[in-house]
Formats: C-alpha cells, structure tokens, sequence
C-alpha cells in the first residue's frame, strides 16, 4: 500500500490494534529467538500498558528501555505511548557517564533493561546508577532473574492484572495526536544533548509520506541501528508497522549476518546508511549472497560516494535517498522513483508536497534556485520542542512557526536538494564561507577514496582552514600532493584544504555517521 492508502490513525499506537483486527496472522516483529504475529503483538502491548498502569505510570512520565534492537523494545515504547506516557530509547553503547545524564535529564519512572548486552556487564553501573534515582522501578528482562534492587519481567507484567480494562481504556482515550510519544536525544555535536520531543501526529504522517515512496509488498524491513535514534524507532520499525509489514531485527550490526537474515527473512527493502552499506559490499561473503527477495535500497543520514551508488546500481534494484533530522520526525525530501545515479550522488531529492519548506538566507528571505541558505520547515508533524529547554524549544522556531534545520542547501532547477553542510560546520577562512560537504564531495570523487569528512581548525593568518581526513580504497596509495591537486582542478583557490591527513578508518558515532567531533580534537592534537 502507498502512503495514501493506509489508515489516517490519531496515534502510533492505534496501528497496532488495526492491524490485530485485521491481519491477526501476519508477522509484525521477529527476531533471532521470537516471531511475533499482529494478533499476538496487541495482546504483549496491552499486557505491558497494563503493568505501567499497576507501577504507577501516568500519562507525561517517562518510561526507559535499555537493549540493543529487539522486539521488546518496540512492545515498550507502544505500551507507553499508547497510555500518553512518553519513551526513550537507551543505547547500550553509552559510557556510565552517558547513562547517567539521559536518565537524570528525562527521570523514568521506569526502565527496562538487561544485565548484560554482548560482552558489557551493566551490574556495576546500575548499582551506582539505582542509588541515585531511588524512585525508579528498574525491571529486568534478563532469563535467569533480576540483580538485587530490581524487578524481573514476569513478576512486573503479573502486578498489570489488577488494572481493570477500563481504566486501560481510559488512559488511551485520553492521548491526543500532539502528545509527544518519545524523547530522543539528539547527537550532541555542539555540546550535552538535547531532547526532542516527538508527536504521534509527527511518527503517523512521516510514516505515511514515507510509504508513497518506499512501500514494498511484502514489506519485510531489517533494523540493526540502536533504539535510541530516529532511524530505528521511525523510519524502520514505525514505517513497518503502519504499512503492516513485518520488521527483523539484527542486534548488533554485522555484515554477514545482515546477508543471512536478509536472504533468510526475505527482506524487500533494504535501508541504511552509506557506511554499513559499504562494509556489507566488501564483506567476502557478498559476492555469494542471496539478495532476490529485496525489492528497495535505501540510504539516509549521509551523502552516499559516486563509488557507492554505481555498486549498489549494479544490483538492479530500486535505489533512493532521502534527509531528515529528528526534529523533522522523519525524512522531508525523497529521490523520485527514477532519479539517475547523478541525482542520488549529488542530491537527497525533492521535498515531498505534503511539508511547507523553503531556503532563506540569513534574514529570513526565501531564496531562489541555486542560491545557498537554510532549510526551514513547518507543519504540525514537527517535534514540539525540546525536553525541559524552554529557550533552545522557542528558539528552534521563528515566530511564523518554521523550525531551522541549521542544514545548508540550495535547490536545483529539477527541484532536487543538494545540501552543502551545517550552519555551524560552515567557517570562514580569509573571509570566504567554506561548506565542508562540498569539499567532501570533490575529495571522493578522487580515484583510491572512499570517504573524506573536512573540518576546521583556527588559524592565525586565514581566522580557520579546511582539515580534510581522507580514508583510501583498500589497497590504494594516497598522498597529500596528489589529493591537493585533485582538489585544485575542481575547487576554488580559498576551498582547496590547507592540511590533509591520509586515516585507514575513521571515528564513527554509533548511527554510522563519521565523528566529527573526534577528528576536530585529533586536529587540534595532530603535529603542525
């Protein structure tokens, strides 16, 4: 089904009784030891909105899940929204220090976790972290029992059954289509996270509008990216699930075993972004995979390489892209269905009719095609503001309601989107606006790179110059002479970076975008 086709819901939650109704025996969620069927998903959700309930959770509060990609994740977070109560993702990859600030920032009234996720033990941590938050039920999902101080799954799901279906049915009246349903942290690149506060509106039209573009039939989805992004929880898992479709989950990204569940599950659309696709085309067990069954490839939160897009061309199957953020909810632009690989390369699409957007420049005056500015949005899908930051949430807006993405841009006279970098990644060197995306583009289409990320460092002469970090194709010999000159033929004087540092593998964030961050301080450290 497209977009249109699909059922207008008030809430994200709704979708699971509809299609319980409906579809009873088709599969909603599995996983390595689980298959979960639309029928037996509602009963799990009511189960656990039950025990919310009976643990005291009203509608506002938050409620925490721990766990790397699973079903139960997902059977929490519906729970929770579907009483009003608002989820967080927690990915297993935080540091304490991590955990600790997310958990005292959003305070839970209760988190689910596990003792252990791969080779992590988390007991130390959540002994320090208890008694700190002594208020918050900690439920534990592990098999053999609880730790000491929390509370095991079965029991807490047992307390659920003194809560009358009534009062159950009270709560979910009582949510509304602008309530937020979640809070996801933000990345941070400019300092502590913040947390965005994202509508049922917003998860049930961008899932929607993504349908007119990606739906498959089947829709079968594989989902490996940790619970607390947007990725995982809206544009896979639910997209999915508004469509009825079927969502695998990978608990850990890993190359050959995204090729078996792929072959496996009959996955039909394929989703992720440049990098785990690069690591899955080089994995040795490629060549042999088993990819009939995938109808769509799709990519996101990254500009994929000219040496990407032609691999995954090869394929023969249906290719696109697209660009959001979390405050968007989901993505706002999408490559037409017949978009040449020039396009996907260089563009994520146009924006899709059901958003107001526009590019303005610095005082807020719409911009014609070709000129460089912002990218704004508007519409009530937005997240409606930040958690408890009252003046970064109306900062965020102008007074006309249009939410600054803080992405730079400008549009094609084919109406496509090329994005040339962040407000705040944009430096002046000598006077001139540099976009690093635009350098990256020209490194990569250098022979022997596979990926550049550029940032700045201060300088006494220019005010700040370009860094670039170059990653070499495997077996390719790079140096900074020819890099340079590469950049000469296609680049401006003043663009041209000043200093190249030839990496094997970059610092990744956990989403699989290059840390930034990281290489801003191994800038600032690295030799002169």
């Amino acid at each position: 089904m497209t977009g249109e086709d699909l059922p207008l819901l008030e809430r994200i939650s709704d979708y699971v009784a509809w299609y319980a109704m409906r579809t009873p025996d088709a599969e909603a969620l599995v996983s390595r030891s689980r298959r979960i069927r639309y029928g037996e998903l509602a009963q799990e959700v009511n189960k656990m909105a039950h025990a919310l309930l009976a643990a005291g959770v009203r509608a506002g509060d938050r409620v925490a899940t721990l766990l790397p990609p699973h079903p139960d994740f997902f059977i929490q977070f519906l729970a929770t929204a579907s009483i009003g109560a608002i989820w967080v993702g927690l990915n297993p990859r935080y540091q304490r220090d991590e955990l600790a600030f997310v958990i005292a920032d959003s305070r839970p009234t209760v988190v689910f976790l596990r003792s252990r996720v791969g080779e992590r033990d988390y007991g130390p941590d959540l002994v320090s972290l208890r008694s700190e938050h002594a208020a918050t039920r900690w439920v534990m999902l592990d098999e053999n029992g609880p730790l000491e101080g929390c509370t095991a799954l079965a029991e807490f799901l047992g307390q659920g059954r003194a809560v009358a279906e009534e009062r159950l049915a009270r709560a979910r009246e009582s949510v509304r289509a602008g309530d937020p349903a979640v809070i996801i942290y933000t990345s941070g690149s400019t300092g502590r996270p913040k947390g965005a506060l994202l509508p049922h509106r917003g998860l049930v039209v961008c899932c929607r509008v993504q349908h007119r573009y990606w739906a498959t039939q089947p829709l079968r989805t594989l989902n490996f990216f940790p619970i607390n992004h947007i990725a995982s929880l809206g544009d896979i898992t639910c997209f999915t699930l508004v469509g009825g479709g079927c969502t695998v989950f990978l608990e850990q990204f890993d190359p050959a075993a995204c090729l078996k569940l792929i072959a496996a599950e009959r996955i039909t659309l394929w989703g992720g972004v440049p990098t785990t696709f690069l690591l899955t085309l080089r994995h040795p067990v490629f060549a042999a995979a088993d990819l009939s069954s995938v109808q769509k490839i799709v990519w996101s939160g990254a500009a994929a390489s000219a040496d990407l897009v032609n691999a995954l061309g090869k394929l023969g199957k249906w290719l696109g892209t697209s660009y959001g953020l979390t405050e968007t909810v989901g993505s706002i632009t999408f490559t037409a269905p017949d978009a040449a690989n020039e396009t996907l390369i260089e563009s994520v699409g146009r924006p899709a009719e059901d958003y107001a957007f526009r590019i303005v420049d610095e005082a807020g005056d719409v911009l014609e095609s070709g000129e460089t500015g912002e990218i704004q949005v508007r519409g009530d899908f937005l997240m409606t503001g930040y958690w408890q930051q009252p003046q970064a949430s109306a900062a965020a807006f102008d007074v006309d309601g249009w939410f600054g993405t803080g992405d730079i841009a400008f549009q094609r006279p084919d109406g496509n989107v090329v994005l040339v970098g962040r407000r705040q990644d944009v430096f002046k060197s000598g006077g001139y606006n540099i976009y690093p995306r635009e350098i990256e583009q020209v490194l990569e289409r250098c022979p022997g790179v596979r990926l550049a990320a550029v940032i700045s460092t201060p300088e006494e002469t220019y005010g700040a110059i370009g860094h670039a970090f170059v990653v070499p194709e495997e077996g390719a010999t790079l140096s900074e002479a020819k890099l340079v000159e590469h950049c000469r033929q296609h680049l401006a004087n003043y663009k041209v970076p000043k200093r190249i540092t030839v990496i094997e593998s970059p610092p990744m964030l956990p989403v699989g975008k290059i840390d930034k961050r990281e290489l801003a301080r191994r800038a600032v450290s690295a030799p002169r």
